[in-house]
């Protein structure tokens, strides 16, 4: 398996080809791929798509990914690292920016593909996409901040797909589910608000019967759904930040270091720092030409 890497922080490249040679390889980075022109196949970890002209993809870190060709494609690849946008002279809140990113990363995999929402969004990405390609050939004094915005507005775009995709998935089951999902995730980090009475209240469903109806819903109890959540924020806030544990279990409203600790070992069968190590995120699949 072969792990791709970038010199800089931020890179933007344009690749034009008939097939692909290269082995299925992982990211150390984040990565917007945009398919211009042609047409083909893509194996994002075990989910294989096909791709045509206009396809928009994110890959976070970790993703392993390759392509088969059917005919000529060319494409744009933004790659950036996690600590990006810590070096654009207080442009962003690299906190607030992050925790958007966790979300993104944290749901990615539930709705993988190409995932916008709107027509519109897609030609506001792409718009944006070719901007950042000629400023990144440009590179004055004002490209990097430039940039820096038109990248997150990218990535805030892609965050509301992803949100809006799960949350039509769960609705699938019943029409408030997603939007309790949706509620959950939004206030992960107050547990005042995901107590049972409190949900029960705000959607009005009887007290007695929440449990239930999510347990139905979800195919897991409430409280555990919420550790889980919890738990693939902190993987990417353990593998993408520099915070301490301490830190991110202060954020997470965990109670200290230990119980995250805990909790993470309980599910996960490592320790944290174990998991930080690990190898994850290997393909399984490969795509031969």
């Amino acid at each position: 398996m072969h792990k791709a890497k970038i010199n800089k922080m931020f890179e933007v490249h344009i690749e034009e080809m008939d097939e692909w040679t290269k082995r299925p390889y992982q990211n150390s980075f984040f990565e917007i791929v945009f398919v211009e022109k042609g047409a083909g196949s893509q194996c994002i970890n075990q989910h294989q798509f096909n791709y045509h002209s206009g396809n928009i993809f994110l890959l976070p870190p970790l993703d392993c990914h390759s392509f088969k060709i059917e005919e000529p494609s060319r494409f744009y690849f933004i790659r950036f690292t996690d600590h990006y946008f810590l070096h654009n002279d207080g442009l962003t809140d690299y906190q607030a920016w992050f925790d958007k990113i966790a979300y993104i990363v944290a749901n990615y995999n539930k709705v993988p593909g190409d995932i916008i929402a709107t027509e519109h969004e897609r030609q506001f990405i792409i718009n944006n996409i070719r901007s950042i390609y000629q400023e990144y050939l440009n590179a004055d004094k004002y490209s990097d901040s430039i940039i820096a915005g038109a990248v997150a507005s990218i990535l805030n775009i892609l965050a509301r797909s992803i949100e809006k995709r799960y949350v039509e998935q769960a609705n699938e089951h019943d029409g408030r589910f997603g939007e309790i999902l949706r509620y959950i995730n939004t206030h992960i980090t107050d547990s005042e608000k995901l107590r049972i009475p409190e949900l029960a209240r705000h959607f009005g469903i009887s007290k007695t019967y929440f449990s239930e109806y999510f347990k139905k819903n979800a195919n897991i109890s409430l409280a555990d759904y919420i550790l889980k959540s919890k738990l693939r924020i902190v993987e990417t806030k353990v593998r993408h930040t520099d915070l301490s544990l301490k830190e991110i279990a202060y954020q997470l409203n965990f109670t200290d270091s230990s119980h995250l600790s805990r909790s993470f070992k309980k599910i996960y069968g490592m320790t944290v720092k174990e998991f930080k190590h690990s190898k994850q995120g290997v393909c399984e699949q490969v795509i031969s030409n």
